[in-house]
């Protein structure tokens, strides 16, 4: 416990299981919530085999329709990593609805945080959807670049609900923060891929793993599409909680790969799994080419350590082992 208490939210998904692992191995100690169900009993030993778990990881039981369950798990804490979302890209909860309980629980995690009079510092992890869809002609987005919620419903994009209700939650986080002089630092990476400690295969990865699956349900990606790897975004996490002068929002995108190249390098890096290009070019759903700067991240002293190979040699390594190819 040589570097304190912190506390990560939302345990057992992508970005947290996998931040919990890092923390544990750089000698934090950590509180994780978790969502209990009624019905049955959630299998956490992912989490508690983890090296240096069982000295150092406490699992708390939270909810986000339950805000003040989070309290516990924030109390005598250093510092938080606030990674638990609500993802309803079915839209089976209103717009409406769901952007006003992610707010509502993240400005309660906030106030906890202040009460805690212990937390020097939050992390909050945002999403690329919070600046992809500006509708401004922008060649670079950057960390002043703002999805407009109007545009975006126009536009009726798939993901829609969540998109809209990270932003506006980015948002209400950043102006709480502000308001009430806490440290809050927001990472917003794009699609993240790579390796994964869950036992099913989470979305993001799902998502880029559809040509490789075969699945002709494929996503409808933009002209360019932006990518980093699981253990980059998390180590950013860690980066900027530690890093003195971190203030805002950081872009964490390591590479882009347009439509055209996209089948092209999976074709030729994986000739076994006989990629073909005509499924992607009927899904393109934004012809325009932008690209999401990372110049703030990488002025910090920050480093990209993995490309496109290597996420995609780690995912499919990983699938493998877990039987999912």
């Amino acid at each position: 416990m040589e570097k304190g208490v912190v506390c990560v939210t939302g345990g057992t998904g992508y970005v947290a299981s996998w931040l919990i692992m890092r923390l544990l191995q750089q000698g934090y100690a950590v509180n994780t919530t978790v969502r209990s169900h009624p019905d049955q009993k959630k299998d956490v030993s992912y989490l508690t085999n983890l090296p240096g778990a069982s000295e150092r990881l406490r699992i708390f039981n939270a909810d986000l329709d339950r805000p003040e369950s989070f309290s516990d798990s924030i109390q005598g804490c250093v510092g938080v990593f606030h990674v638990a979302h609500n993802i309803d890209f079915e839209g089976k909860e209103d717009e409406e609805t769901n952007t006003k309980k992610s707010i509502d629980a993240t400005i309660s995690i906030l106030q906890a945080c202040l009460d805690s009079k212990t937390v020097k510092r939050v992390v909050y992890t945002s999403s690329g959807s919070t600046v992809m869809y500006s509708g401004k002609d922008l060649s670079v987005l950057d960390e002043t670049t703002w999805t407009d919620v109007d545009y975006l419903k126009s536009r009726k994009t798939l993901g829609e609900s969540y998109y809209i209700s990270k932003t506006s939650t980015e948002r209400a986080a950043l102006e709480f923060a502000e308001t009430h002089g806490l440290e809050l630092v927001t990472v917003i990476p794009t699609f993240i891929h790579g390796p994964f400690i869950t036992p099913h295969c989470p979305g993001s990865v799902h998502t880029l793993m559809t040509m490789i699956f075969g699945d002709k349900n494929i996503f409808e990606f933009s002209a360019c599409t932006p990518f980093v790897h699981i253990d980059d975004v998390v180590t950013a996490h860690i980066h900027l909680f530690e890093y003195p002068k971190a203030k805002g929002r950081y872009i964490c995108s390591a590479v882009d790969i347009t439509l055209e190249e996209f089948p092209r390098f999976l074709s030729q890096r994986y000739p076994e799994y006989n990629v073909s290009s005509n499924s992607f070019l009927k899904n393109v759903k934004e012809s325009k080419i932008f690209k999401l700067s990372s110049k703030k991240l990488l002025d910090t002293g920050f480093k990209y350590k993995y490309g496109l190979e290597q996420m995609y040699d780690d995912a499919i390594d990983c699938c493998k082992q877990k039987g999912l190819l």
